[in-house]
C-alpha cells in the first residue's frame, strides 16, 4: 500500500466511523462506561448509614474508632483496545477481510474517546506483543491510531492472548476500559491451571472493565461443498488436502466451531465479561450498541 493509498483509506474510515462515534454511539458510550471507575479519595470517621464494607480497619485500629473509605468517580476513562494482528484476521469469504472489519470497529471506538475527551491507546498482539501505543487524548492521536490498524505488519502469525492480557495487566496500573478484538480463534494455552486463557481473563476482567468482541468470517464457522480443496493454516503454515463434498467433514467443522464458542460462554459466565460476536457481513452498527446496551 503507497502512502498515497494509506491516506485515502484512513480518510475514508475517518470519515465513517467518526460520524457513527459522534452521531450514535458517544451517549451510549458515555452512559455504559463512564464513571465506573471509582478512585480512592480520603478516610473519614464513620457516620450511622455508612456503608460497613466501605471501613478502614487499618485505620480504625490505629484511631480506636471507626474511619471509612471514601471513593469518588473517575471523571475521565482510558480506554484500551487490544487488537489481535495474527495471520486468521488475513481472511475474508464475503464483502471484506476481518482485519477490515476489526479496523473500523476499533476505530469507531477510537473516536468515541473523542467524544468524552477520554484517552485511548491500543495493543497489537499476535503470539507476541507486537506494539504498544500509550493511551493518549486528541484526534491526531487517534488518526494515528487509524493509520496502524490499516498499515501494521506483525513480525508473528500465531496467536497468544494471554500474552496481551497479562500486557495490559502490567501496564495499565489503574483500572481501565478495554476491549479485545479478535476473532478469538486461539489454540489451547498453558497456564498454571492447565486451563487455557482463562485464568489471565479472570485477573484483567477483574482490574478493568474487560469486554470481548468477536469478529469472524461465515466460513470459520461453516465450511462450504466446493469438493476436494487445499486450504493452510494462516498462522502456522501447515496445508491439507480437505475433501469437503463429505458431509461428515463439514459437520466436523462446524461442530469443533460449536464446541470453540461454547468453551468461550463458559469464560463469559465465570468471569461477567460483556462480549459480542460478529460476521464481516454483518452490521457491526447494531453489535456494537447491543454491547453498549448490555
Amino acid at each position: 500500500m503507497t502512502s498515497e493509498e494509506l491516506l485515502q483509506k484512513v480518510r475514508k474510515i475517518e470519515i465513517k466511523t467518526h460520524g457513527l462515534s459522534r452521531n450514535i454511539f458517544a451517549g451510549e458510550y458515555h452512559s455504559q462506561f463512564k464513571g465506573r471507575g471509582m478512585a480512592f479519595s480520603e478516610v473519614r470517621e464513620y457516620q450511622p448509614g455508612d456503608d460497613v464494607r466501605s471501613i478502614d480497619w487499618n485505620v480504625t485500629a490505629r484511631m480506636n474508632r471507626p474511619y471509612i473509605k471514601v471513593y469518588e468517580e473517575e471523571r475521565e476513562l482510558t480506554v484500551m483496545l487490544l487488537v489481535d494482528v495474527s495471520g486468521s484476521r488475513n481472511f475474508g469469504s464475503v464483502s471484506q477481510m476481518k482485519r477490515d472489519t476489526m479496523a473500523e470497529v476499533a476505530a469507531t471506538l477510537a473516536f468515541s474517546t473523542i467524544e468524552n475527551n477520554d484517552k485511548v491507546g491500543v495493543i497489537f498482539f499476535s503470539d507476541q506483543i507486537e506494539k504498544f501505543i500509550p493511551p493518549k487524548k486528541g484526534k491526531s492521536h487517534v488518526l494515528h491510531i487509524i493509520r496502524e490498524l490499516l498499515s501494521f505488519e506483525p513480525q508473528h502469525t500465531g496467536t497468544d492472548i494471554n500474552a496481551a492480557l497479562q500486557f495490559l495487566t502490567n501496564a495499565q496500573k489503574r483500572r481501565c476500559t478495554a476491549f479485545l478484538i479478535s476473532d478469538l480463534i486461539t489454540p489451547p494455552q498453558p497456564s498454571p491451571q492447565g486451563r487455557g486463557h482463562v485464568d489471565p481473563v479472570v485477573i484483567a476482567s477483574r482490574k478493568h472493565d474487560l469486554s470481548a468482541i468477536q469478529i469472524y468470517d461465515r466460513r470459520d464457522a461453516e465450511m462450504p461443498n466446493v469438493g476436494l480443496l487445499k486450504v493452510r493454516d494462516p498462522e502456522t503454515g501447515a496445508r491439507v488436502w480437505v475433501d469437503t463434498s463429505l458431509s461428515s467433514v463439514r459437520n466436523a467443522y462446524a461442530q469443533a466451531w460449536r464446541d470453540q464458542q461454547a468453551a468461550l460462554e463458559t469464560i463469559y459466565t465465570k468471569t461477567g465479561m460483556n462480549h459480542i460476536s460478529m460476521r464481516t457481513d454483518e452490521d457491526y452498527v447494531k453489535k456494537l450498541m447491543q454491547l453498549f446496551k448490555n
